[in-house]
């Protein structure tokens, strides 16, 4: 057993998210989205590298003296697993743990639209589960993946850095790939992906240029794509694919993207009130033939018009989402307005001042 487990064994017994070491700082987890001091000493530079490097592969301590910075996943047994970053920064060697839970839930346990069950069925198309870091976008596709791994018989292939949840194959055959140990690349995974006769191909994060194209040629080719990216609408999702290629290629790629995109995830995570744990609110867009268009004619400003007459399908808007959850008594009146799009709408119901005073002024 390694020394520093027994931080983790602390972090779960507490029900935290996330434990940060730090050199010239005590040890700090975040609690329902909120940071907390441990009661333990401050942590210097050389102490904390031991206890790092304890437990990272050799190959990733030289990634790291020589880049700064790296990623990859460790395990407790019978414990957790934890996706790790360490850092550089001004007082030394710094590390960031989140854990990701043994027990994938379902759609039905984190409470998230039925929907999200119909996405796992599609023959075909692109799905994308956005949101800022720490929103909870690898939980709902973990979910959104179990549900495919139970109904479907079919070949799911995953392109993660690193690998947060492990799927044990159930009805479908299930392949897992860990950028840096299975694969050089996502990239370089994606184009070898189109021989491995997958039907569900996930893709971790879509990070670049070359990652987004190929996603798009393998939901082009006849596969069902999932990814995320860190974008905190689904209209600045569409914005954000196609603004990262050569202004000479937007046109193809508005084209091809109206034709691939199934849907558009962007979720929010909050803490609840009426009990112990967060909920997420999510935005959904579904790709109907007025969005198709409405991206191929470059109007994708239009898209959260187009969300709000679409509950037919299925469509919810982010800010009628966290009105249903506020109405419910799940979320905290001040959360909700902190995170509203519309926050005139949810002025009424605030019980403090707003934290970001600048934000009293918005739709005024």
């Amino acid at each position: 057993m390694a020394q520093i487990d027994a931080f983790f064994k602390m972090l779960h017994e507490h029900g935290g998210s996330d434990l940060h070491l730090s050199s010239g700082s005590q040890p700090i987890i975040r609690l329902q989205g909120e940071l907390q001091r441990v009661k333990f000493k401050m942590l210097e530079h050389e102490e904390l590298k031991r206890l790092l490097y304890e437990i990272t592969p050799e190959n990733k301590i030289k990634e790291f003296e020589e880049s700064g910075d790296i990623d990859f996943s460790y395990e407790v047994p019978n414990l957790a697993r934890y996706r790790v970053n360490f850092y550089l920064q001004s007082r030394g060697i710094a590390a960031a743990f989140r854990e990701i839970p043994e027990e994938i839930l379902t759609i039905e346990q984190l409470e998230l639209p039925q929907l999200l069950a119909q996405l796992a069925m599609l023959p075909k198309g692109l799905v994308l589960v956005t949101g800022p870091t720490g929103s909870g976008k690898s939980t709902t596709l973990a979910a959104i993946m179990d549900y495919a791994n139970k109904v479907r018989k079919d070949h799911i292939l995953s392109i993660e850095d690193p690998i947060e949840f492990v799927h044990q194959p159930k009805n479908c055959l299930i392949n897992q790939r860990e950028v840096g140990r299975d694969t050089k690349t996502f990239s370089a995974a994606l184009r070898g992906a189109l021989r491995e006769d997958p039907d569900i191909v996930l893709v971790g994060e879509m990070r670049d240029l070359e990652t987004i194209k190929l996603a798009l040629e393998a939901a082009e080719t006849g596969h069902l794509v999932f990814s995320t990216l860190h974008t905190i609408s689904a209209a600045k999702t569409i914005d954000r694919i196609i603004e990262v290629f050569p202004g000479d290629q937007q046109g193809q790629i508005r084209s091809a993207l109206s034709e691939s995109l199934r849907a558009v995830i962007s979720q929010t995570l909050f803490k609840r009130i009426d009990r112990p744990g967060r909920v997420a609110a999510l935005e959904i867009l579904i790709c109907v033939p007025a969005v198709r268009n409405l991206i191929r004619d470059n109007k994708s400003y239009q898209i959260n018009s187009v969300i709000e007459t679409g509950r037919n399908y299925g469509m919810q808007t982010l800010d009628d989402e966290i009105m249903r959850l506020l109405k419910k008594g799940i979320i905290d009146p001040n959360d909700a307005y902190n995170k509203a799009v519309e926050k005139k709408k949810f002025r009424d119901f605030l019980t403090r001042p707003p934290e970001d005073f600048t934000e009293q002024y918005q739709n005024a």
